[in-house]
């Protein structure tokens, strides 16, 4: 009889052990789909990375993880697209967090939704989709569905959401995500004048209510409702790397919170998709990102989505119209909102909405009597995107694209892209791309003379972009050009795009200097204006661009690392340029008599100090500068001025980068906006030279996470910013959010992120997901886990596996 050798046995325990435990990791990391599931790799950062063999099983994966990590935010935006806020929230309230559609009241939303993201809307939708897409959307349907399942179930095993047992969070369909994909689509139209739209009523009716946001400054902002919403994008190409290669930045300044808050994710079905980067909630697709073969990213364009029409009306009847001579009537429709009062009675709200061959009537009565629904004219709005079915689409295929020609053949063939600029560049190519090619009425300056009207003129003063043209005439009409995509639109031939091999960039300004050695000229008004000055922003972000472009970078690996660096030191522009010329000025005076107020009589203020903090200070906005804050009020007060008045040097087409330049307040005004600054910064009882940090932060896990840069208006290139322009951020902030700078090298595309407010939906507002917040303040890129031996080698990473769509045959189209 043999006896064990307890040495061996224990080695045979121990190497059992190592070969089980070798197993499970393999398993963990296993990269094959099973057909009938979903594989989820959660990686540093809080990052999921979804597999899975089609598109429904795809759908299911992204839908669970966004509903994983923003559950009540999506809870809620399902409940506003689908028209349903007035009777879960109340009819007077606005949402809490803003969006590109504003913080609009409940029942406006309500009817707004109601009548436009409608079943026949939906339909159309649909119908616009390929197969494999609208598997896709099933899916995430299923996935929002499952989680919200799970987590009700483990409630009572520590799952933390505040609203799960309210009533309006519900499972969702594919409906819900059409709503939301439509709500996206017409952001800079017919959401832009929501409220105008549905309270518009026939001249017997009251006027429209005054809105509190003035029409001029309404027309300035191309989405939502905040000054300097928009992006900065730049991208390097052969001539700046020194190789047949490009490098790409792209940073989105975005909502910090709601529902149009960007994810970011990571797809992949093996042989078909392997896409990364970020999307809006609620959206299947990646909208800003990169894959094998190409990378690309988007800025606000300046471009007027939408058009306005002069109605003359029939004398006898106000909801009727003439066009060539011939009375015809609007198209009446009755819409009922269902609200909710404060004891828990239901009532019915019914609104009748009008339309005409033009659009739908908007009353901007409420700015201007003359712009109002009266008994001899109205206004119709047109908005080019309510009939752009094909922006999902255009991302679904443009996440397979499997070069640059490719990506640029497919932004041309759809035309699609509702609001904003492109950048890209493609996998061993010098070439770098930008196209602010999209939907855009085909309404050139010849037919705007030409269709001029005297309300026409008078509303140019307040915008000269927006076409506003004379309904009673139907040659009046959007033109159709044959290569168009869509009726009334313009053809992507027709719009401004650059092949260049040095730079091109875009920070929110026209399409006009995108690379200012080839200047676009000679486009339509309404697609942003030419030969005007940019914005601060926009002088710092060419400045940028032409510094690392000269750096003399041997690789596109090497500026790559450059760019990391220098997008991310917060730079104030108005103080590099106009800092000592300033201070100069004011600061021949010790003392400053600011005169008496409403609030305070008149006082002796000392600017001594102030000018001794300001003559030290840097001009960056890292935690640490002291003076930022000081000058950040100084510039507030000095901006006010006019340009012909405030600037020596004004614009110049022959110098666009560095003009306006010299300010020239002279020392009296300027003496007198630093002391206003050092008044203000005293009364909230913030120190001249306090650091930055010590008021720009956002809490997070219980930590206080100092923040760089701030506002738009003072020229940063690193943007944060609150509407009420506070220091203390949160979800109410917009500024840089998801970050990205990809080359591709010898072993494929190298991307490296970061996601400023974080992948939780609380995030910034004090609760869990502190990590990938905290890597943004600390300016520690990521580089992304994209291949699958980087995710295999991500420390920590979480794996799940769910049941697949179960669906019997899917086309993969």
């Amino acid at each position: 009889m043999k006896h064990s050798n307890p040495l061996h046995s224990a080695v045979r325990k121990r190497t059992a052990a190592l070969m089980a435990l070798s197993a499970l990791v393999m398993a963990q990391h296993s990269v094959a789909a099973t057909p009938d599931g979903v594989q989820i790799r959660i990686t540093t950062d809080g990052i999921p990375h979804v597999r899975a063999a089609n598109w429904g099983d795809l759908g299911v994966g992204v839908g669970y993880v966004q509903a994983q990590d923003a559950l009540c935010t999506l809870a809620e935006a399902f409940v506003t697209y689908e028209g349903r806020r007035a009777w879960f929230f109340g009819a007077e309230a606005t949402p809490a967090r803003d969006s590109t559609f504003g913080r609009r009241r409940n029942l406006d939303l309500d009817f707004f939704f109601r009548a436009f993201a409608e079943p026949a809307t939906l339909a159309r939708l649909r119908a616009e989709q390929p197969a494999g897409l609208r598997a896709l959307i099933e899916g995430y349907a299923e996935g929002y569905n499952r989680y919200l399942a799970q987590a009700r179930s483990e409630r009572g095993q520590g799952a933390q959401r505040a609203c799960l047992d309210e009533a309006w969070v519900r499972n969702i369909t594919a409906d819900d995500l059409y709503r939301r994909i439509y709500a996206a689509q017409v952001a800079a139209g017919y959401l832009r004048f929501l409220p105008e739209i549905v309270n518009a009523r026939p001249a017997t009716a009251a006027t429209a209510a005054r809105d509190a946001l003035p029409l001029r400054e309404r027309l300035a902002h191309r989405v939502g409702e905040e000054v300097g919403l928009g992006s900065n994008m730049l991208a390097f190409g052969g001539k700046a790397t020194g190789e047949r290669g490009a490098v790409l930045f792209g940073n989105p300044h975005w909502y910090w919170g709601g529902p149009d808050r960007l994810y970011q994710m990571h797809l992949t079905i093996p042989g078909r998709l392997n896409v990364a980067g970020a999307t809006f909630l609620g959206m299947p697709v990646v909208m800003i990102g990169f894959n094998d073969d190409v990378a690309w990213t988007h800025t606000v364009s300046e471009a007027r989505r939408f058009g306005l029409f002069e109605l003359a009306l029939d004398p006898a009847d106000p909801t009727r119209y003439r066009v060539d001579g011939r009375s015809e009537a609007m198209t009446a429709r009755e819409v009922r909102v269902e609200v909710r009062g404060d004891d828990g009675t239901a009532r019915s709200v019914t609104r009748t909405l009008y339309r005409t061959r033009f659009g739908p009537v908007v009353d901007l009565g409420g700015h201007d009597a003359a712009f109002g629904w009266g008994r001899t004219s109205a206004i119709a709005i047109r908005d080019v995107n309510a009939d752009n079915f094909r922006v999902l689409r255009h991302f679904f295929h443009w996440n397979q694209a499997r070069s640059l020609d490719e990506f640029i053949a497919i932004q041309r063939r759809e035309a699609a892209l509702p609001w904003v600029n492109t950048a890209a560049i493609g996998r061993a190519d010098g070439r770098v791309w930008y196209a602010d090619v999209g939907a855009a009425p085909n309404a050139p300056d010849s037919l705007r003379q030409s269709c001029l009207t005297p309300l026409a003129q008078g509303f140019a003063q307040l915008d000269a972009r927006t076409p506003f043209l004379d309904a009673s005439r139907s040659a009046c009409d959007w033109q159709t050009d044959p290569r168009a995509v869509q009726p009334g639109a313009m053809a992507a031939q027709a719009m401004p795009s650059l092949l260049r091999e040095d730079y091109v960039a875009n920070m929110n300004d026209s399409y006009w200097l995108a690379q200012p050695r080839q200047p676009l000229e000679g486009y339509p008004a309404l697609l942003g204006g030419e030969r005007r000055s940019l914005t601060l922003r926009g002088r710092l972000g060419h400045r940028i661009a032409n510094e690392l472009g000269a750096s003399g970078a041997a690789s596109a690996a090497e500026l790559s690392r450059r760019v990391r660096t220098a997008v991310l030191t917060p730079r104030a522009y108005s103080a590099e340029q106009f800092k000592d010329t300033l201070l100069a000025q004011a600061c021949q005076q010790r003392t400053v008599t600011l005169p008496a107020t409403a609030d305070a009589p008149a006082a002796p203020v000392d600017i001594s100090r102030a000018c001794a903090i300001l003559q030290r200070w840097s001009g960056k906005a890292d935690a640490q500068d002291r003076g930022v804050l000081l000058w950040e009020a100084f510039w507030t007060v000095v901006d006010q001025t006019p340009d012909d008045v405030l600037y020596q040097v004004p614009f110049s087409v022959d110098a666009p980068l560095d003009t306006p330049s010299a300010p020239r307040p002279g020392p009296e005004r300027a003496a007198q906006a630093l002391a206003q600054a050092v008044v203000s910064l005293t009364r909230q009882g913030i120190a001249l030279d306090a650091p930055l940090d010590s008021q720009r932060f956002v809490q997070s896990e219980g930590r206080q996470l100092p923040l760089f840069g701030g506002c738009h208006l003072v020229g940063y290139f690193t943007v944060v910013c609150n509407s009420d322009r506070t220091n203390r951020m949160g979800p109410d902030a917009l500024g840089n959010s998801y970050l990205q700078v990809v080359h591709f090298g010898p072993k494929g595309v190298e991307p490296y992120t970061l996601l400023a407010h974080g992948q939780h939906e609380a995030a910034v507002s004090d609760g869990t997901g502190a990590a990938p917040v905290a890597r943004y303040t600390r300016k520690d890129w990521l580089r992304f886990p994209f291949s699958e031996e980087d995710i295999a080698r991500s420390p920590g990473t979480r794996t799940l596996t769910l049941p697949g769509l179960r669906a019997t045959a899917e086309r993969q189209d």
